[in-house]
């Protein structure tokens, strides 16, 4: 790949980065469990972070709502999403499981955008205003879940005018069909690139 990833121009997001995804006792890690053993997902997702500290790209943190038990009850269309997650609540606010992943905590320099309700990491949040301040141009979106905050924020970005990389083993999913329905269907018709974290690392 051509290193088209400038520091002064690209932002890493790193989206829904909790321990009830990424750690083994997390509620959501169960069912994400198959797909991210199979991509190696916690292996890659630090290697790009690292790589991008050390390159000096800006680390954006994309996270989703820390709930609360009647967060939607007097909503007039919550989605399905929505629904299930009043039942299990996860990242719960106030839990170890709406905690950042030890692994992958914020430091100086990071930005904390506002959090999502839904899927989209743009809807209803700051993260657009943050990435121009910073004069960010291209964003490189990893973390949870591929089909759906990922793509979610990477289509939101790229009809924002992004540029948009989705890394496909940098993500998981409920199963092997979404993982691939986001990467090899939906994916090519907003991403300008879909790489490996391999190939990602040999460009930054």
């Amino acid at each position: 790949m051509t290193k088209i990833y400038d520091q002064t121009t690209t932002g890493l997001l790193l989206v829904d980065f909790y321990n009830d995804f990424l750690a083994e006792e997390g509620k959501l890690y169960p069912r994400t469990k198959e797909v991210s053993e199979s991509v190696n997902l916690l292996k890659h997702l630090k290697a790009i972070v690292d790589e991008a500290r050390k390159s000096g790209i800006r680390v954006f943190y994309v996270p989703h709502h820390r709930s609360e038990p009647d967060d939607y009850d007097n909503w007039l269309y919550p989605n399905p999403n929505q629904i299930k997650s009043q039942k299990s609540q996860p990242f719960a606010k106030g839990t170890w499981g709406g905690e950042f992943h030890p692994d992958f905590q914020p430091q100086k320099g990071d930005v904390i955008a506002k959090e999502h309700w839904g899927s989209s990491g743009f809807a209803n949040t700051d993260l657009d205003h943050q990435l121009k301040m910073h004069g960010v141009q291209k964003i490189i979106i990893i973390g949870m879940i591929a089909n759906t905050c990922i793509e979610a924020t990477a289509r939101y970005g790229s009809e924002l005018g992004y540029h948009v990389t989705l890394v496909k083993d940098a993500t998981s999913a409920f199963s092997k069909e979404a993982m691939h329905a986001a990467h090899e269907i939906n994916g090519p018709t907003y991403a300008h690139a879909i790489v490996t974290t391999e190939e990602l690392l040999a460009a930054l």
